[in-house]
């Protein structure tokens, strides 16, 4: 599973793959060598890397937690592909019109906008099936749908232009 971890500000993409019990790990396309152990139920954790060993402690959930190691603390947060996109979808949202492009690869199922269709912001425009999950895709805000670059059925990569929107003044 590929991961976007944020410490501090600074953003990695990590990779873990678990294989006959190992975790096989990456950090930024390169092979990362850590092992971990839980102390205890509240967040106590031994990591293991290059012949050393640190004591981490855990706070928070699975998205964002407050590691502290060695008397320094770093605020990290974790997404996966799914969430990423998801937040990219959600940061878009602020636009007011143009070009709606795929932030992930995948295959278009139903389109559900027409040409010329007045959408709400978070109408659904279309449905994408990326990473096995069916994920509805909706418009970033007011707007007219002015063109459809895709079809139904059609397999896109990330970036790809699905729906061109003109902004609708409010009133």
């Amino acid at each position: 599973m590929k991961y976007f971890v944020t410490v501090n500000g600074l953003v990695r993409e990590v990779e873990v793959i678990e294989r006959l019990g190992q975790l096989e790990i990456t950090v930024d396309g390169k092979p990362y060598e850590l092992s971990y152990n839980e102390v205890d139920d509240l967040g106590q954790v031994v990591v293991l890397h290059g012949g050393r060993s640190f004591g981490l402690s855990l706070e928070g959930d699975e998205n964002d937690v407050t590691a502290s190691l060695a008397g320094h603390r770093y605020d990290v947060n974790l997404e996966d592909e799914r969430e990423r996109a998801a937040h990219a979808a959600e940061r878009a949202a602020g636009k007011a019109g143009g070009v709606l492009n795929a932030i992930m690869p995948g295959v278009v199922v139903e389109i559900l906008a027409t040409k010329g269709q007045k959408v709400a912001k978070g109408a659904p425009l279309l449905i994408l099936s990326a990473m096995k999950m069916q994920n509805e895709i909706g418009s970033p805000a007011d707007g007219l749908v002015q063109e459809i670059h895709v079809s139904a059925g059609q397999a896109v990569s990330a970036g790809a232009k699905l729906i061109t929107l003109t902004p609708v003044e409010a009133g």
